[in-house]
């Protein structure tokens, strides 16, 4: 009777987990190019939404922009690469915190702030990320990653008091926006081993896919709601195609480059597109504290980029060996 030699069994995956970045020195051209394309970006997508939202129903706008996103990715054949099955579930996880999630709940809040609100709430991701990352990796951030959260943490709180208490920025709408940014914390630090393993566009084109999926039935139910409008429809493709279908591969390979918490932080640059395109084509007007609040992060993500060194959390213990 021959005998088999037992199988190694597969490790488990572990959804929530995360890494370093492979580039740990302070930003280069590379990195600051990311950082600024993506803050351009995603700055402009919060007057995209609010244009959406003229003539579309909040899921039919999210169902528009990542359907629109996941055809734009599958046009690149280097996203269509194979990738292991033991890794689908954390990036069908990621498609949810990442995509699903917020991208409903961003339009949701919007119907009860402003798009200059939205864009300024949403520079609490870098926290998030931060408080993450700590968890997953056993360790504080660097010195200067902590002087910058701090300062950006101060720029939120001055950003978000005078919005939270106007006519324009209603206690459900920043309570939306804030579970959004908590969603945003985990998916930057999801991503991060995901995209080190295979690339950014293999890893989102899969994430964009389950969050269509999950979005549709809400969006058919929002269909009734909505009319059509050629500048609302127009809107939907570029947020569909540049704030999706690139933006995200973009901010994939920058967190795989420099670690969550550092590279959540083009989201501190978001506010100052936000309040600028919020002012210039929608008419909004800003409070002079959001303002101080929106240079404090500024200066937040400038200390957050420089070198990273990291410090434990929690020091590994040996516990000593029990007398007899």
């Amino acid at each position: 009777m021959t005998s088999h030699p037992p199988q190694p069994r597969e490790r488990p995956v572990r959804l929530a987990a995360t890494a370093s970045g492979t580039h740990l020195d302070a930003f280069g051209a590379a990195e600051w190019g990311l950082l600024a394309g993506i803050a351009l970006v995603w700055g402009a997508s919060f007057l995209f939404i609010d244009i959406g939202l003229d003539a579309f129903a909040p899921p039919v706008v999210t169902f528009a922009r990542l359907a629109l996103g996941a055809a734009t990715l599958a046009a690149f054949p280097r996203a269509r690469r194979p990738v292991e099955r033991a890794d689908l579930p954390r990036m069908a996880l990621l498609g949810v915190v990442w995509m699903a999630a917020p991208l409903t709940l961003f339009p949701l809040a919007q119907q009860h702030v402003d798009s200059s609100v939205a864009g300024m709430i949403n520079g609490a991701a870098p926290l998030t990320a931060a408080v993450v990352a700590a968890l997953l990796l056993r360790r504080l951030p660097g010195l200067w990653q902590r002087v910058g959260l701090g300062l950006g943490f101060l720029g939120v709180v001055a950003i978000g008091l005078p919005n939270v208490q106007g006519a324009d920025a209603s206690p459900l709408g920043v309570g939306l926006l804030l579970l959004a940014v908590t969603l945003y914390g985990f998916a930057f630090n999801l991503a991060v081993p995901l995209q080190q393993r295979y690339g950014a566009m293999p890893v989102l084109l899969r994430a964009l896919l389950v969050a269509t999926v999950v979005v549709a039935p809400f969006a058919a139910a929002g269909v009734p709601a909505s009319t059509w409008s050629w500048p609302s429809a127009l809107a939907m493709v570029a947020l569909g195609v540049v704030g999706t279908g690139l933006a995200f591969p973009a901010m994939a390979t920058l967190v795989g480059r420099v670690g969550g918490t550092r590279g959540s932080i083009p989201i501190y640059l978001v506010p100052v597109i936000a309040i600028g395109l919020g002012v210039l084509v929608r008419g909004e007007t800003v409070a002079a504290l959001a303002m101080v609040g929106t240079a404090l992060v500024l200066v937040g993500a400038w200390l957050t980029s420089r070198t990273e060194r990291a410090e434990p959390v929690i020091a590994p213990t040996s516990k000593p060996p029990r007398r007899a």
